[in-house]
């Protein structure tokens, strides 16, 4: 026995292993709490990963919330940076709405437009305030995305009366007309999407044709057919898509999935290519240093589904020059070739006399479209493009990011528009969300509008009615556009300084 073990006497050795054995315990105890701890990590980091791939697996859509209330009306504005006057749209309360630059109304059109489109006083006799708009619908019939519903369109003066007027007022969706007014085929309009007033007094439409074509497994085929329309309502030039499937650069395979397209959504006949714009070139530089693709006549048409900007050369009616529908990945810093469009909306040639006149731009929706569909990934987000159409490639770009948000703050998956402001700004529709704004291009954001008008639709709520604030196209509309005497407001507006 040690000295050190005799000095410390029995009951001290007992106390000591008394000592010994608690350790143990608690060693023991806490390796069992540690161990326990380690399988609640376990389990939690198993739970996470499950949790992310879930997410992954979710619909695109499911990624987005709104919230239940939020302003509306302008929301900033900063009239020493943004372009001012007035903006034309229209709401989902059906009604057609020229708004200031504070948001307050100044005028309003008792139609709606699919868009709205104004008239030049230059092409109206020098008339002021005259637009283009839906005059009258099919009762019961879902309009949304075509113009099975349109039966007649037409101009109406600041005061709504209407001073031309082409289409009926009897027709049935699918079939054949009642009556026949001022040579509407089938003695309906039909338009959808897109139409203007030409230099020459005549007027482009973009309608809709439901039929049978040969090599389509549909037996009905709701086709895009463009016409000029005199103003005596003759038709005086026509397109039909269907009559040009072979100049859109389809492969092989996506040809034969596009002929073998089912209707959607309850739909009657097939709506393969959705076109949802068409407008004339207009004057450009291009054409002036002799490329005749883009002569001032010929017509840019955009197909939501095909993801396809094209160009239709109006003397022949073959397609002389596109985007899509197949892109290469592309990437890296501007310029840089055109990547992949998705569902794009409003392509058009900047007018000569605005910044980048010549350049097309375009809302690159970034949805869900083409042939074999292309989706936009796990964050989708939308952008604005500006292409130099001979190089094709972008010269500049707009997403949320440019305005330092998340990629997703600026996004709308359908409809949607963008024009290019004298001062160099751009004019931004987010139309899903009924958000308009206007960005320098650095892509500050200079004035910014949320539309106040509601209404019922079917459109987003998977077959039931809900209510939305969405506009299709939002329209920036000079000062002098309007009768003299039209009120208007500047009143500066910041609501950026409470949020940074």
């Amino acid at each position: 026995m040690s000295t050190y073990s005799f000095c410390i006497g029995p009951s001290l050795r007992k106390m000591f292993r008394l000592i010994h054995n608690e350790r143990d315990v608690m060693t023991a105890n806490t390796k069992r709490r540690l161990a326990r701890l380690r399988q609640r990590q376990q389990q939690a980091r198993r739970l996470q990963t499950c949790a992310l791939l879930a997410l992954c697996m979710l619909p695109v859509a499911a990624a987005f919330a709104a919230p239940s209330v939020f302003p509306t009306g302008v929301t900033r504005y900063a009239p020493q940076k943004a372009w001012n006057g007035y903006v034309l749209f229209s709401g989902q309360d059906k009604k057609t709405h020229l708004i200031d630059m504070n948001g307050n109304e100044v005028h309003q059109w008792a139609q709606e437009g699919f868009p709205p489109v104004l008239v030049e006083p230059a092409k109206a006799g020098g008339a002021r305030g005259r637009v283009l708009l839906q005059l009258a619908q099919l009762p019961g019939v879902q309009t949304a995305g075509n113009g099975l519903g349109n039966t007649a369109i037409g101009e109406l003066d600041w005061d709504g009366k209407v001073v031309w007027r082409w289409g009926a007022a009897a027709q049935t969706a699918y079939g054949g007309a009642d009556t026949t007014t001022n040579a509407a085929p089938g003695g309906a309009a039909k338009q959808h999407h897109d139409w203007e007033r030409l230099s020459n007094g005549n007027t482009l439409v973009l309608a809709n044709l439901v039929h049978d074509v040969k090599g389509f497994k549909a037996p009905r085929v709701l086709d895009d057919v463009l016409y000029e329309v005199d103003p005596q309502g003759k038709i005086v030039w026509r397109w039909t898509a269907s009559d040009h499937l072979d100049e859109f650069g389809f492969s092989k395979a996506a040809l034969d999935q596009l002929r073998n397209a089912a209707p959607r959504d309850g739909a009657k006949a097939v709506d393969y290519l959705h076109t949802n714009s068409a407008r004339v070139l207009g004057p450009n530089k291009w054409f002036d240093g002799g490329d005749a693709r883009f002569a001032p006549d010929n017509v840019i048409i955009s197909s939501r589904q095909a993801n396809i900007v094209a160009i239709i050369d109006k003397k022949t009616g073959k397609v002389v020059w596109r985007l899509g529908p197949d892109f290469a990945p592309t990437g890296g810093k501007l310029p840089r070739p055109v990547d992949q469009l998705i569902g794009q909306h409003d392509p058009h040639l900047i007018a000569p006399g605005l910044p980048g006149a010549g350049n097309l731009i375009v809302f690159d929706n970034q949805g869900e479209a083409g042939y074999p569909i292309v989706s936009p990934g796990i964050f989708p987000h939308s952008r604005v493009l500006e292409i130099d159409p001979v190089k094709k490639e972008i010269v500049w770009e707009y997403t949320a990011v440019d305005s330092k948000q998340t990629q997703w703050s600026f996004y709308s998956a359908f409809i949607s528009s963008a024009r290019r402001l004298p001062n160099g700004n751009t004019l931004i529709d987010e139309g899903m969300n009924g958000r308009v704004f206007q960005v320098t291009p650095q892509g500050e954001i200079v004035w910014e509008y949320v539309s106040p008008f509601y209404g019922d639709s079917a459109v987003g709520g998977s077959g039931r009615t809900v209510r939305t604030n969405w506009v299709y196209r939002a329209q920036p509309v000079p000062y002098d556009w309007v009768p003299a005497g039209t009120p208007r407001s500047e009143r500066p507006l910041d609501t950026v300084a409470s949020t940074r």
